[in-house]
């Protein structure tokens, strides 16, 4: 476990590569073989050791030649420019899973990891709301990504879908919509109208917050 205690509470878009609600959650392969994925968080209240982290934003990009249990990743973290230097250094030993508890996503994603990057300090544009499944997150120059709820071609009517994980690692629930990402160097991609999940995030040195 972390030596130093930790908690977020944060709201998180994440758009990647997979056909909605995205095989990956019920033990299936990627829709496509690869994975390509973004993830973005607004931290509401948050802290690491004494260093409070309310406010913040940052930013996950990351590529998986196959499934992310099989490794090889390369991953990208974006920090808000609006951290100071401890801000920063807290907020990138959780992400990159240097104080995650074992199993948790950010842990999962360091232990699957063949390449990471240098931290990028940059502003971050980031407006969700998980319960109407909507998003907009913009890193100028590095990333640019839309979430919206899933349309019924038929009555044009929106979905409301969820996906319940009682023992998730990252989410106990999750909101399932749709988004649209494009990234730059040093994790090019470009999404188009697929997996979104708009989520509520509690989390600790511990893991998952019920």
């Amino acid at each position: 476990m972390p030596g130093v205690r930790w908690e977020i509470e944060a709201y998180e878009f994440g758009n990647c590569s997979c056909t909605y609600a995205c095989p990956c959650n019920f033990n299936g392969r990627p829709t496509n073989g690869n994975c390509l994925v973004v993830f973005g968080f607004d931290i509401v209240k948050g802290h690491h050791g004494n260093t409070r982290l309310d406010g913040l934003k940052a930013v996950v990009v990351a590529r998986f030649p196959g499934p992310i249990h099989e490794g090889h990743g390369k991953l990208v973290t974006i920090i808000d420019e609006a951290a100071d230097e401890a801000q920063r250094d807290a907020l990138l030993k959780i992400l990159t899973g240097e104080d995650a508890p074992p199993g948790s996503l950010f842990h999962v994603f360091a232990t699957t990891m063949e390449k990471i990057y240098r931290p990028i300090v940059a502003a971050v544009d980031f407006d969700i709301d998980v319960d109407h499944r909507r998003a907009k997150l913009v890193v100028p120059g590095h990333v640019q990504a839309v979430g919206e709820p899933i349309v019924n071609p038929v009555t044009g009517l929106e979905h409301h879908l969820r996906i319940d994980m009682p023992n998730g690692l990252d989410f106990k629930h999750a909101e399932i919509g749709r988004g649209w990402a494009v990234t730059e160097e040093p994790i090019p991609f470009d999404l188009a109208d697929t997996y979104g999940r708009f989520v509520h995030v509690h989390m600790n040195q511990d893991g998952v917050v019920a």
